[in-house]
């Protein structure tokens, strides 16, 4: 199985490889890492139930924030819509409606950006047991 994730894992970065040279990279970049902040965080609920966080928060510094935007690029509706297909994909479940903030950040640790999720603050572990009985 571990053979599997690292061609999966290495189809995927020659994939946003291709991409990034044909596309501009920084949407491809934030995109990928979104996908790894959600695969990263499932949480098997049942035999066919696999839940994840539905609140991403994608900081991105000053002069990455300017550049999507001068290009006319709607960020965080671009991001919010690839993510829904790649949970449709995977067969995902959303801990709640789905939610990616875009802002802006001094405080990236790369230079460019950063993401991270999590549930939305009302949602329950109590909720998916009941979901599943």
């Amino acid at each position: 199985m571990q053979t599997l994730n690292r061609w999966e894992r290495a189809i995927e970065r020659w994939e946003a490889s291709l991409l990034a040279k044909v596309v501009r990279s920084e949407p491809v970049e934030l995109l990928g890492a979104l996908k790894r902040e959600c695969d990263s965080h499932t949480v098997v609920c049942g035999p066919t139930r696999v839940v994840v966080p539905n609140v991403y928060d994608v900081e991105l510094a000053d002069e990455v924030h300017e550049e999507l935007t001068r290009r006319g690029c709607h960020v965080g509706q671009e991001l919010t819509d690839q993510l829904m297909r790649h949970a449709e994909e995977k067969n995902y479940e959303w801990a709640g409606p789905l939610t990616v903030h875009v802002s802006r950040s001094d405080r990236v640790p790369n230079g460019r950006y950063r993401v991270a999720s999590r549930p939305m603050s009302h949602i329950r572990a109590d909720t998916f047991a009941d979901a599943t009985a």
